[in-house]
């Protein structure tokens, strides 16, 4: 693919590292420097009316970019925070019953499974969870129980964590929720940039979050939420930015909320992650880095991966031990589960390679910024463990 020479400043930071965390914290082409410089330069220059570039410039483009690549009518549905945790908070306030019922699955990632379990401890939720596994009957057994009703919220992960699992159409789970009063929630962190998608036949239904922290390339603070037009107009977590448009000729004590995804914006906040989102996005673009190209170079390394370990015969790093299995749909990553994953993982890091562990699966993730020359070097330095 040729794009592992635009990383030179993260890769050069520490040459003999190898890093196999793609699914968590991806290294940052070296655009995303001048993009940071960009930002301190504008508020140095503008002062206050740097709001007006953020506003008028900054965040129209960032949204442009998230509309294109997840094919969404309307750009104006996207609204940005620090962390995706932020809007769960804020969709939650919506949501007027106490105790109100969601529709989970067993494998959400900590952020919303934590919140939602002390909310539970409180009294304030009753949750169904789904377990993923076995996964090649999950999407039935998740469908059937959405369209059970009763739910006043049904959360689902696009890409799980833990397993890489990927759910490739969303259009049954989404068009079985019988009620329109439900909020339906997709966490799309780790499907976006990394699996082709398509909001668009769900556009008008489902809330889609993501951010740039992990495939996007861009890092902390850019996170994001398609927000379908009518649904749940008056959060009560809101913000101030969420009448920004109405701020200079406002009156009374009435609150208004827009209908486009500014509804959910919340307070004052860092821009320098969309000048970094932006910047990244357009160097992509302009190197044909598109999303089936990227998915395309992570799968092939998967492989070749794949292909050095059953030569290896590595107790914990083997396809056996792959879940899903294959030939299951998965992202960009492998996740293997054994016992011994801790250990195995301490060793990885002894060695100098990058990967995460989550309880008893080992992860490792591949991307843009690697080659089949890194991969090979992977495969020697899991040898040598032996």
């Amino acid at each position: 693919m040729g794009a592992k020479a635009h990383f030179s400043r993260f890769l050069g930071a520490h040459p003999q590292r190898l890093h196999f965390c793609a699914h968590s914290h991806h290294p940052w082409p070296d655009v995303s420097f001048e993009a940071q410089q960009q930002a301190w330069l504008d508020a140095a220059d503008l002062i206050d009316a740097k709001w007006d570039k953020v506003f008028g410039e900054i965040v129209p483009t960032a949204q442009h970019h998230l509309a294109r690549l997840l094919n969404l009518p309307d750009p104006g549905t996207i609204c940005f925070g620090a962390n995706t945790h932020e809007f769960v908070l804020r969709l939650l306030s919506s949501i007027e019953a106490q105790p109100f019922r969601v529709l989970t699955t067993d494998s959400e990632f900590v952020s919303f499974d934590r919140q939602l379990r002390r909310l539970e401890e409180a009294g304030r939720a009753e949750a169904t969870r789904v377990p993923v596994e076995p996964f090649s009957s999950f999407v039935a057994r998740f469908t059937e129980a959405a369209q059970a009703g009763g739910h006043h919220l049904i959360y689902l992960s696009h890409v799980f964590f833990n397993s890489g699992y990927w759910i490739d159409d969303l259009r049954p789970i989404v068009d079985a929720v019988p009620s329109p009063r439900s909020l339906v929630v997709i966490d799309g962190y780790h499907a976006f940039m990394a699996v082709p998608i398509d909001l668009g036949r769900i556009a008008a239904r489902a809330f889609y979050l993501g951010g740039g922290y992990k495939y996007a390339m861009s890092g902390e603070g850019a996170a994001w939420m398609h927000c379908p037009p009518g649904q749940v107009a008056r959060p009560v977590n809101t913000g101030w930015l969420a009448e920004l448009a109405q701020l200079s000729q406002r009156h009374g004590t009435a609150l208004t909320y827009p209908d486009s995804g500014s509804r959910f914006w919340g307070a004052t906040f860092d821009p320098t992650a969309l000048y970094r989102f932006n910047a990244v996005m357009d160097w992509a673009r302009r190197h044909q880095l598109s999303v089936p190209a990227i998915r395309a170079h992570a799968l092939e390394l998967q492989r070749e991966f794949l292909v050095l370990l059953d030569r290896l015969r590595h107790p914990v790093l083997s396809r056996a031990a792959l879940v899903p299995p294959e030939p299951l749909p998965r992202g960009n990553f492998l996740a293997f589960r054994h016992p011994q994953a801790a250990h195995a993982h301490a060793q990885l890091q002894a060695a100098d390679v990058v990967s995460d562990r989550r309880g008893d699966r080992l992860r490792i993730g591949f991307g843009i910024y690697q080659d089949r020359t890194d991969v090979a070097e992977l495969a020697r330095r899991i040898g040598a463990l032996h």
